[in-house]
């Protein structure tokens, strides 16, 4: 009898975990979804009809790119297709859904204007879904944490990119890329023309940012640059359920080689991180981890430093962040330039008599004007971050729609970048000239033009780009030409960034 009553329990007890697991999935799945679409549409914002607990997840799998027939910078309908259909049929503004949680997409410009003048820089938050599912790549670093956090790393942060210091690091650039430059001209005297120039460049700029941020030289730099790259395409190159309630579990194996990958870079950082603390009084570094480390220490209140775990997410967003953007804005502009001899001539032109035969210095970059345009009118074309996400930390009015608090965006950075209303008929070509006079290169809105972002949280490190962008681009065009190989195979693609999906063979001859 008394295994018989505990039999019954043990049913019982199963029972009612079944019973609350399965209420928990109801309104976590199905319940508080519905109610909050419902919400979302009495403050006047609609968009295409989610499907719970998948939300719209299932249409934005669907492949249905168009084959480029020739080399086309109209990228949005291939890059973002879903966007792209939608926006036909909801407008710039509407509202979509990852799962259970719903997205404004915004690809107005004043929109987005009236919106962004009513939030403080602080007040805007990310996106909890991004901020767990990211948080192996970025942890608590500055482009993760809102409110007092984000402004307590912003004031400790900036410094380390000042004028004074961005210039200590130029020798390092010059150095990083004439070594480049040495193994293209080896590879060239072997007969072999043809390099993947996004693949050299990334490796480059890698090693750029390692020694720049953490005066790394050795296996350490390679292994997290490594790393990275394969968390990377581990988290976003891969069918996940990313805001689906317990989504994570439908792709378990993807999720934890991402955790060991994030935890593996955080042993390699936090060790140096430790050996740099320790000598920091008496060592000669003059890298952003130093800087970093002496402005953290140089904060009298306590409370306002960072932690050494907070300190590690800073050097993983340095290593991805610093060499990324740079890399891949310097990929896209030898895409151009292959396609349009007539500006990579006038940027030779340009050189010759900006820099001339003498020893090149970082004091002459000013004077690159043309590459100024061009650099601008690749990023227009193909941004490095394709968007800008934003979470409201609190009820925003726009005109007769009221964004509620805690609603996710999306801001399509692509979409606006190649908006004929903004830029004109000829939006998808190649015209760096538009930036001669502008510097939002005649666009009809100055919210239409974000190459990294807006507002209070614009990218902090965006004059360590421009300076290293001139850099590298003035050595490579002072030695080589280029030219498109017949190989290659043009499609833009977002794996966060917006990247070659299939690298950028080009034909490489030296100019002399």
């Amino acid at each position: 009898m008394e295994l018989i009553r505990l039999d019954c329990i043990i049913v019982t007890m199963l029972a009612t975990l079944c019973l609350l697991l399965l209420l928990i999935l109801t309104f976590s799945w199905w319940v508080f979804p519905i109610l909050k679409h419902k919400k979302l549409k009495s403050c006047g914002l609609g968009g295409p009809t989610p499907r719970f607990p998948l939300g719209n997840i299932e249409e934005m799998k669907i492949k249905d790119n168009v084959a480029y027939s020739h080399l086309s910078h109209d990228i949005h309908a291939n890059v973002l297709p879903y966007f792209s259909s939608w926006q036909k049929l909801h407008g710039k503004v509407f509202i979509y859904w990852l799962g259970t949680e719903p997205f404004l997409y915004i690809a107005g410009a004043e929109f987005l204007k009236k919106m962004s003048t009513e939030v403080m820089a602080k007040r805007w938050g990310k996106p909890s879904v991004f901020r767990n599912d990211r948080e192996p790549m970025f942890g608590s670093g500055l482009v993760m944490v809102e409110g007092n956090d984000w402004v307590r790393h912003r004031h400790i942060i900036a410094p380390a990119f000042n004028p004074l210091n961005l210039k200590a690091m130029a020798r390092t650039m010059i150095v990083s890329t004439n070594q480049m430059i040495d193994r293209w001209t080896s590879q060239i005297k072997l007969g072999k023309h043809e390099i993947d120039v996004e693949k050299e460049i990334i490796a480059t700029a890698g090693e750029i940012i390692a020694k720049t941020s953490f005066g790394m030289e050795d296996e350490n730099a390679r292994e997290v640059l490594h790393k990275l790259r394969t968390l990377q395409m581990t988290l976003f190159n891969s069918n996940r359920y990313v805001g689906v309630p317990f989504g994570k579990y439908f792709n378990v194996k993807k999720n934890l080689e991402a955790e060991k990958l994030g935890k593996e870079i955080d042993r390699i950082l936090l060790s140096i991180v430790e050996a740099r603390k320790k000598s920091l009084k008496n060592n000669s570094y003059q890298d952003l981890l130093s800087l970093l480390l002496k402005e953290n220490s140089d904060v009298s209140q306590s409370a306002k430093t960072l932690t050494t775990r907070e300190v590690v997410d800073e050097c993983k967003t340095f290593f991805f962040g610093g060499h990324e953007t740079t890399a891949l804005a310097i990929t896209w502009t030898l895409l151009l330039l292959a396609t349009h001899e007539d500006w990579q001539n006038q940027l030779r032109e340009e050189i010759k008599e900006v820099v001339g035969n003498n020893e090149f210095d970082v004091t002459m970059l000013a004077g690159l004007k043309k590459m100024k345009w061009v650099m601008n009118e690749v990023l227009r074309l193909y941004p490095p971050a394709p968007n800008v996400q934003r979470q409201a930390r609190e009820d925003i009015q726009v005109d007769d729609v009221t964004v509620p608090n805690g609603t996710n965006m999306w801001i399509d950075v692509v979409a606006m970048h190649h908006d004929p209303e903004l830029w004109g008929d000829d939006v998808n070509d190649f015209k760096p000239e538009r930036f001669m006079d502008d510097v939002n290169g005649g666009c009809k809105h100055k919210m239409g033009y974000l190459p990294f972002g807006f507002g209070g949280r614009m990218c902090v490190g965006r004059n360590l780009t421009f300076m290293e962008y001139k850099i590298v681009l003035t050595i490579l065009l002072s030695n080589f030409t280029f030219k498109v190989s017949p190989g290659y195979h043009h499609s833009p693609a977002i794996m966060l960034s917006l990247r070659p999906a299939h690298g950028l063979p080009l034909i490489v001859q030296p100019l002399n």
